[in-house]
C-alpha cells in the first residue's frame, strides 16, 4: 500500500499497468480554489490500463456533460454507472433540488469488447421468495421456450445501481471524501482479487482501506503533501506503511 505525492499525470503513468483505475478528480461545480477540473490526465489513465482493465470516475452529472468530449477522444467507452445516494448533500442554489447523490460511471477501452473487461457482478442477499413462470411467449421475441425460475428467500439478486451509502460527514479528513465500503463495492467489481488498483485523487486515502478489506493492491497519488500525510496515516492504521513503490 502506498502513496506519493505529486501530479498523477507526472507520477502515476510509471507504475502502470492498473487493473482498476479510480478517480475522484475536482469536478468543476464550484467556485472554490481547489475545485477546477484538472487536464490531461484521462488519455494518461486510458494508456496505463491492463488489458482486461477499467476507469471508474466519480463527478456530477454537469461534469460529465461538460467533458463528455474527453472521454470519448481518449478512446474509453462508457460501461455503466451508479448512483451513490447520500444521507445529506448540498444545496447549491435556493430555488433548486438540494443535490443527496453523485455519480460513478464506468469506463473502459473503446477497442476492447465488454467481455474481455474484467467484471463481477455484484449481488446482495435480499432476494425474495417467488416464483416466476412464463405462460406463453411473447410476441416480439420469436421462438423462445417457455421457462421459469425459483428465488429463494435471502437468496442473492444484482446488486441496484442506485447504491445508499452514509457519507463522511463529520469525521471526513478530506471535503470530497468518499465512503470506503462505497468504493470496496467498485473495487471488488471491476479488480480481480490481489490485482492493483490505482488511485489518481487519493485525497482522505479511502480507497486505500478498502484495497485492504477487499484484499487487492494499493497505490494512490495525493499532490497535497500534507492530505498524503493524513492518507497513509489512516491507511497505516488497517495495514503497516511502507514507501517505495506499490505493493
Amino acid at each position: 500500500m502506498t502513496i506519493l505525492t505529486g501530479d498523477c499525470r507526472a507520477v502515476m503513468p510509471a507504475h502502470a499497468p492498473f487493473d482498476l483505475i479510480l478517480a475522484d478528480p475536482p469536478y468543476g461545480d464550484t467556485s472554490l480554489a481547489w475545485d477546477r477540473r484538472v487536464d490531461g490526465w484521462l488519455p494518461l489513465a486510458r494508456a496505463a490500463l491492463a488489458p482486461a482493465g477499467s476507469l471508474w470516475v466519480f463527478g456530477s452529472l454537469r461534469c460529465f456533460m461538460a467533458t463528455a468530449d474527453q472521454f470519448a477522444d481518449a478512446g474509453l467507452r462508457l460501461a455503466q454507472e451508479i448512483v451513490w445516494e447520500k444521507q445529506n448533500g448540498t444545496g447549491f442554489h435556493a430555488d433548486r433540488f438540494k443535490r443527496v447523490h453523485e455519480l460513478a460511471v464506468q469506463f473502459y477501452p473503446a477497442e476492447t469488447p465488454w467481455r474481455d473487461i474484467y467484471n463481477d457482478v455484484q449481488t446482495t442477499p435480499d432476494a425474495t421468495a417467488r416464483t416466476v413462470r412464463r405462460k406463453q411467449r411473447p410476441p416480439h421475441t420469436g421462438h423462445i421456450d417457455a421457462g421459469h425460475y425459483v428465488s429463494l428467500d435471502g437468496g442473492p439478486r444484482l446488486m441496484r445501481s442506485v447504491i445508499y451509502v452514509r457519507n463522511a460527514h463529520r469525521h471526513a479528513i478530506h471535503p470530497t471524501e468518499k465512503p470506503s465500503a462505497l468504493l470496496e463495492i467498485l473495487i471488488r467489481t471491476s479488480c480481480p482479487e490481489g490485482g492493483l488498483v490505482g488511485d489518481w485523487f487519493t485525497g482522505s486515502g479511502a480507497a486505500g482501506e478498502a484495497c485492504r478489506l477487499s484484499g487487492r493492491r494499493y497505490l494512490g497519488c495525493e499532490i497535497d503533501a500534507r492530505m498524503a500525510d493524513r492518507a497513509r496515516a489512516r491507511i497505516a492504521q488497517v495495514l503497516p506503511f511502507h514507501d517505495g513503490g506499490a505493493s
